[in-house]
């Protein structure tokens, strides 16, 4: 019972992205949401660091590339940001 009770890592892990996710604008809320959600599980540890850096932007800069309203400098947030935008809803 007392196991049952317990998280794993992963498990904490998990719900503690899912709150850095919230980000105040429901879009991005949905966006970074469903990678968690579809995607978080079996990535690699290196596509893992890059969301992780993409948490650390502004939400208004992440807002103006997910939209396409600017280009993301980085190159492998870019990417990974592409991806994230293309998962169906």
């Amino acid at each position: 019972m007392v196991a049952e009770a317990m998280q794993t890592e992963d498990e904490i892990l998990l719900k503690k992205l899912r709150w850095r996710c919230r980000r105040g604008m429901r879009e991005l809320d949905q966006l970074f949401g469903r990678y968690l959600d579809r995607r978080w599980a079996e990535a690699p540890e290196a596509e893992r660091a890059v969301f992780l850096q993409l948490l650390d932007s502004e939400d208004d800069k992440l807002w103006r590339w997910s939209m396409g309203y600017e280009a993301c400098p980085d190159a492998s947030q870019a990417k990974l940001l592409e991806y994230i935008c293309a998962l169906p809803v």
